[in-house]
């Protein structure tokens, strides 16, 4: 009796069958378990590998050797390539890296993938590189977590400073002002009804409206007028209580000023999709390499207001076109965080680490984990998981990403001159503790005081027009027409005559 099993790569890598027992007929079966007898995949004995993949750095990087699509390629030193290489050197393997000729993750059409999951799907690779999970397709592949997926994130300008015009109404906000001048106006009425009141009991001064609304002013400006005005008990009561909320306004404005003056603030920044969407007339774009996979499908199928219209208004650009176009303004690129990151810092960032762009630092997820793709039934990916699983919790492949971004970084760094461009528009920083008001400080003041000015002159020129009006000698119509005006008599016209009439 002869006894074999089957051994998908003893013959050189090939599938082939093994010679476990051989029994005569006069000897005796052994008791002995023939099934796992020896772990066939701990080695699969040289057997090439089939590879697909997509250029993502730090995931993945490589240098193609053909102009045609889907050749041969060469990796270059990123995530994936350590982690392929270690893997060889442990289980015995050799490897093939194809391009995928469209450079994409695939997208679902009809239940049939496109991309690297459509020739996982069809068996025609082995494995691909760093793909992301979703529930399509986890039914046609063999997903294996490798690391945590790459976050998405807005980058935008930096800051800018705010104008110095308004620096006198920023330290308090408008609705604070709107309740301030509501509570002048209502201070100043009630003080004008209580004196009215009184004075109709015939105990207490009569005062105009505009004399309350103008006194109240004073004191809320801290220049109370020089003309005492007389309350009641009820009216000074009053009084006492505005002049503590005077006291404890200005007290907080003119903190809030000193503050404001010396450390000019900036502008907010746009830190989440939120932000984005509420900007005027602000323009957004992401890579078109992004929208051939579950970013994609990310974007297209979710249900939020704010994702519709980023996704409506969204443009396609590369990373380089996209962030000059972020240096003129109003713009902003949805990209991954490493990978922007990388470009920034290798390209737009000088050597005080000064960069003109900011980075949000609150970022959305789009998938669960980042890993590799295997066609279904590949015998192999238990002992990819195994090899993955103990390189994660050792540490390795983190440690790895940030050792790959920093090499990129410094190479980039070293082979290309520093964008020029990035130095002149950097914001400008330092230390501004000991700062000098300049007329540039104070310049709302300026503002404020030729406002005034104007306004002044303005309701002289009023004043003066209705006096003109009432003291010019006008002549008087009469209602019927053709009938002449009777003519004033000089005698009676005389001051003579009206004396005389009063005497009399």
């Amino acid at each position: 009796m002869w006894v074999y099993r089957r051994c998908l790569y003893c013959n050189n890598g090939e599938a082939d069958v093994q010679l476990v027992i051989y029994q005569g007929h006069t000897s005796l079966f052994p008791q002995m378990d023939i099934f796992n007898a020896k772990d066939e995949l701990s080695s699969l004995m040289g057997h090439k590998v089939r590879i697909v993949a997509v250029p993502y750095f730090p995931y993945m990087d490589y240098e193609t050797t053909t102009q045609e699509p889907g050749g041969i390629i060469i990796p270059r030193d990123s995530v994936d390539t350590r982690l392929i290489y270690t893997f060889a050197s442990a289980i015995n393997f050799t490897f093939e890296i194809r391009e995928e000729p469209e450079r994409s993750w695939g997208l679902q059409e009809n239940g049939v993938f496109t991309g690297m999951m459509g020739q996982l799907q069809r068996e025609e690779t082995d494995f691909c590189t760093i793909a992301g999970p979703s529930p399509e397709r986890l039914k046609v592949v063999e997903y294996l977590r490798g690391y945590p997926s790459d976050l998405m994130t807005l980058t935008s300008l930096k800051p800018s400073l705010l104008p110095q015009h308004l620096s006198l109404i920023r330290p308090f906000q408008g609705e604070l002002w709107l309740a301030m001048l509501v509570s002048v106006m209502v201070w100043s009425v009630i003080l004008w009804l209580l004196q009215k009141t009184w004075k109709r009991s015939g105990d207490g001064q009569e005062v105009s409206l505009a004399t309350t609304l103008l006194y109240g002013l004073a004191l809320l400006l801290g220049k109370p007028p020089a003309t005492t005005l007389f309350f009641n008990n009820s009216g000074r009561l009053l009084v006492g209580w505005w002049l503590v909320f005077c006291l404890i306004i200005t007290t907080g404005y003119s903190s809030s000023l000193i503050a404001h003056m010396t450390v000019q603030g900036k502008t907010r920044p746009i830190e989440t999709m939120e932000d984005l969407v509420k900007q005027h007339n602000w323009k957004w774009a992401t890579e078109p390499w992004l929208l051939k996979g579950v970013p994609f499908d990310y974007f297209s199928k979710h249900t939020d207001p704010v994702v519709k219209k980023i996704f409506k208004n969204m443009e396609v650009e590369v990373a380089d076109s996209a962030l000059q176009k972020v240096l003129a303004g109003s713009y902003t690129l949805i990209d991954f965080e490493n990978y922007v990151t990388i470009i920034v810092a290798s390209r737009y960032t000088d050597t005080r680490g000064n960069t003109p762009f900011f980075v949000s630092k609150k970022t959305f997820s789009i998938m669960a984990a980042f890993g590799w793709g295997f066609r279904k039934g590949a015998p192999f990916y238990p002992r990819f998981h195994q090899l993955v699983s103990r390189l994660e919790d050792a540490g390795i492949v983190s440690y790895w990403i940030k050792d790959v971004i920093e090499r990129r970084v410094r190479e980039n760094r070293k082979t290309a001159a520093l964008n020029s461009q990035s130095a002149l528009i950097t914001t400008p920083s330092g230390d501004q503790s000991n700062i000098a008001l300049g007329i540039r400080h104070m310049q709302g003041a300026f503002y404020v005081v030729f406002l005034g000015s104007s306004v002044a002159f303005l309701t002289l020129l009023g004043e003066n027009l209705a006096c003109w009006r009432r003291t010019s000698p006008a002549g008087v119509k009469n209602s019927s027409p053709g009938v002449e005006p009777n003519p004033v008599s000089p005698i009676a016209a005389s001051p003579d005559h009206e004396t005389k009439n009063i005497v009399k």
